[in-house]
């Protein structure tokens, strides 16, 4: 799978899917439930509304690194959302995602996981991008597999993935 990234819009484009920066309207409209055509019936998902809701606290969330809405190219429809905590943590960002459920079980997650993961493995001093799942969704443990993810901690009810990138040489 490629990725490309728009020099205009910052949007990355899978196969399927396109991944763009939300905008400030755009969560604004998730918070206030007004509904929008350009989104499956059944976005936004709870997930999608906390991301939302943290804009303001977080902005660089809506910068390049930050948080994307998660498009299917062939009908332009939201479908769900995917994100870097941004900033990095010593040299480590964490991913997060969620797909609506109408959406689900097509690859749509795996896809845009491993498109946002090689893209924040461009930025300065990100070498490794992880990620946390309740081992109570086999789902999403299948998502970070197919994205390339290796499980790296297990405890409790839930476990850790990473993917690390190539060292690179200044």
């Amino acid at each position: 799978m490629t990725s490309s990234c728009t020099s205009t819009q910052l949007d990355l484009t899978t196969d399927r899917l396109v991944l763009r920066p939300w905008t400030t309207d755009e969560a604004t409209a998730v918070l206030a439930d007004t509904r929008s055509s350009h989104w499956a019936a059944d976005f936004p998902a709870d997930g999608d509304r906390v991301i939302a809701s943290l804009f303001e606290s977080h902005p660089d969330w809506l910068g390049a690194h930050g948080h994307r809405l998660v498009i299917e190219r062939d009908n332009g429809l939201v479908v769900g959302s995917i994100g870097l905590f941004w900033p990095p943590t010593d040299g480590t960002l964490e991913i997060g995602y969620g797909i609506v459920e109408s959406r689900r079980g097509r690859g749509y997650a795996s896809e845009a996981t491993r498109a946002l993961t090689e893209f924040a493995l461009t930025a300065s001093g990100v070498r490794t991008v992880v990620a946390s799942v309740e081992l109570s969704n086999p789902a999403s443990v299948r998502v970070l597999e197919k994205a390339g993810f290796r499980r790296w901690t297990t405890e409790d009810d839930s476990a850790r993935f990473r993917f690390t990138g190539p060292e690179r040489h200044g």
